[in-house]
């Protein structure tokens, strides 16, 4: 069994970041700017915007954090969007999901500029990326991309599962998974009324879990050999722990690690990438790689 290490993978492509920023900053270029709007205090999304910031700083990026109290109106929001998208300065913007239930959220996702919408959430974003054209994928998939680009693992003709249909994650996922120039694979997406669900997983040479729920992959959904991508990211109280939770995948670990050829842990597996990965679609807004 091979651990697929996210941590020291983000680590190395954002110091590959920093020293391309620094190169443009020196020829006179503009250092990427990214901006973070966060409203209320949910403590999963306070942690992701800190470790955005942190990793703004590591990748030598400008970074502006919007906040808001949980009782902002949808206009309010909208209006603080409209702002950042006529902002020149700012290359590119994210909205911390999920917000409060009064505000729409697809209204908001709809309202950024898809030339600046480096979460790669907005309908142009996920057009493009179905078809194949160039454009901000979401962070997630493309981290899940790049670990398995990164650790050499085949991918072309292999059968993948893909547990999961959210539009963040498992929907893109079997989009690019199946796409001639990334994954190549024979595509398969399972979901919590799947027929046949342990079947299907057990045939996969590539399982990737992306639904939400702890410790729900087991040994015996996983072949001999495969390998076991965990997008899971649940708190699960541990009093043992000064926080009070740990973080808990949607693969039971211990119990499926040993029939693997690879595996991500959790965390430091894949959660690790994904702000890795909004770092490199900022870094490309900057530099206008997509649009003009």
């Amino acid at each position: 069994m091979n651990l697929i290490d996210g941590k020291a993978t983000a680590a190395a492509i954002k110091a590959e970041i920093k020293e391309e920023v620094e190169k443009i900053v020196a020829q006179g270029g503009k250092r990427p700017h990214l901006a973070a709007v966060l409203v209320g205090h949910d403590g999963g999304s306070e942690t992701y915007v800190k470790n955005k910031v942190l990793a703004c700083e590591a990748c030598g990026f400008e970074s502006t954090l919007i906040r808001y109290e949980d009782d902002i109106t949808e206009e309010e929001l909208l209006d603080c969007v409209s702002r950042l998208n006529s902002d020149s300065n700012i290359d590119g913007f994210i909205v911390q999901l999920p917000l409060p239930r009064h505000i729409n959220e697809q209204k908001v996702i709809e309202a950024i500029d898809y030339r600046k919408d480096v979460d790669g959430f907005h309908p142009i974003n996920v057009g493009r990326m179905a078809i194949g054209l160039p454009c901000f994928i979401s962070a997630t998939p493309l981290g899940i991309l790049t670990l398995l680009k990164r650790y050499g693992i085949p991918t072309s003709g292999k059968k993948c599962v893909v547990l999961g249909r959210s539009n963040i994650v498992g929907k893109p996922m079997a989009q690019l998974m199946m796409q001639k120039q990334y994954g190549d694979s024979t595509v398969t997406v399972c979901h919590s009324r799947s027929l046949n669900l342990k079947e299907e997983c057990r045939q996969a040479d590539i399982l990737i879990a992306a639904i939400g729920r702890p410790d729900f992959v087991t040994a015996d959904m996983v072949k001999e050999g495969a390998t076991v991508i965990d997008v899971g990211t649940t708190r699960v109280p541990d009093a043992t722990r000064k926080s009070g939770f740990r973080l808990n995948g949607d693969v039971k670990f211990d119990e499926v690690a040993p029939k693997c050829a690879y595996i991500t842990p959790v965390p430091g597996g894949v959660g690790p990438m994904t702000i890795c990965m909004l770092m490199l679609n900022t870094l490309s807004a900057g530099k206008h790689e997509f649009y003009n």
